[in-house]
């Protein structure tokens, strides 16, 4: 496979004989996506704002496809594998995909008030409608606007806003940049699927929304986007890890230890958007320790309360996670006695 530019591109999902689109049925409630575990990730190359859009329209009638931001991390192996950025501790899954800038940007604007009046059905008029609600760079670039599933069911504009920028920029540059946008940014995680097929309808039922996708005129890229600097995150400070306890087993103590440390390490690394999984996957990596009794739940619950707290989020959320990981991972090992 030939190199391509960083960022002219994304990977698209393919969920073999899963249904990756909502339901809509007569009674205008929906039917979530199907559960989908493994995928066959496809590169496929972008060159502007208008190839983008030519994949979109395409992938509307795929209901087993989705795409995500990241890249194929080994194109050997791409085919019944997980979406997945780091290691699965628990399973031993290797990662799949890695984070690469991006020219293409996608805002997801779920729930905004639109004025009275404005037609669903218009998606150019209901991205107007948005656009004062974003930052000044995106009011005046072209968009490709999709509806999502719930937009013309639910109230307000329910929409996703793709643009092209003039430079390729990370996940974590666009949540810094987008911090406090109505925007939902946990699409910004390079290993999010996001959703791009049009919903199915039970029989007799008719699309809320016949046209679900449109192009809002405006410049080809989005102007002065912030440059790398001006939205690098200042460096986080770990936290200092507890004293440990002496006990006999001084060795499983001191392995327990450590690992207490790369856990609390990874958490407060954590890039913006996978804080909270983080802490969650860390937390019941090392809860066993606290079965085996070489650490304490509160010990636990300091050192992941303290990284998530470095990396930029509250304690408690931290505490709650460490003890749920602690909780359950030993109702798991009481069970299978």
């Amino acid at each position: 496979m030939s190199a391509l530019p960083t960022g002219c591109g994304l990977t698209v999902l393919r969920a073999r004989g899963r249904r990756l689109c909502k339901v809509i049925r007569a009674d205008g409630t929906l039917i979530p996506y199907d559960a989908a575990r493994t995928f066959d990730l496809h590169h496929e190359p972008l060159a502007d704002l208008a190839a983008l859009a030519d994949l979109l329209r395409r992938l509307l009638s795929c209901r087993d496809a989705a795409v995500v931001r990241g890249a194929i991390l080994d194109p050997a192996r791409s085919r019944r594998v997980r979406r997945l950025l780091h290691p699965d501790a628990e399973t031993g899954d290797a990662p799949t995909l890695r984070e690469v800038p991006r020219r293409w940007l996608a805002l997801d604007v779920d729930g905004l008030d639109l004025p009275p009046g404005t037609d669903p059905r218009d998606l150019a008029a209901c991205a107007r409608a948005v656009l004062p609600h974003l930052p000044a760079e995106f009011r005046h670039a072209r968009a490709v606007v999709t509806a999502t599933a719930s937009h013309g069911i639910k109230p307000g504009a329910r929409l996703r806003l793709w643009y092209w920028l003039t430079r390729p920029a990370s996940g974590a540059e666009l949540a810094q940049w987008l911090r406090g946008a109505p925007v939902d940014a946990s699409i910004f995680n390079a290993a999010q699927a996001i959703y791009t097929a049009a919903p199915l309808m039970e029989a007799g039922v008719a699309d809320p929304v016949p046209c679900r996708l449109a192009i809002l005129p405006g410049a080809v890229e989005v102007v002065r986007v912030p440059p790398p600097l001006a939205l690098a995150l200042p460096p986080r400070v770990l936290p200092a890890m507890p004293p440990r306890r002496v006990t006999g087993n001084h060795g499983r103590d001191r392995y327990a230890a450590a690992a207490l440390a790369r856990a609390a390490e990874s958490v407060a690394r954590a890039p913006v958007n996978s804080r909270h999984l983080t802490a969650k996957r860390e937390a019941w990596a090392v809860a066993r320790f606290v079965r085996a009794g070489l650490l304490t739940e509160a010990e636990v619950k300091d050192a992941i309360g303290a990284a998530l707290e470095a990396a930029g989020k509250e304690r408690s959320e931290g505490e709650k996670v460490a003890a749920w990981a602690v909780a359950h991972r030993t109702d798991a090992g009481e069970a299978r006695r």
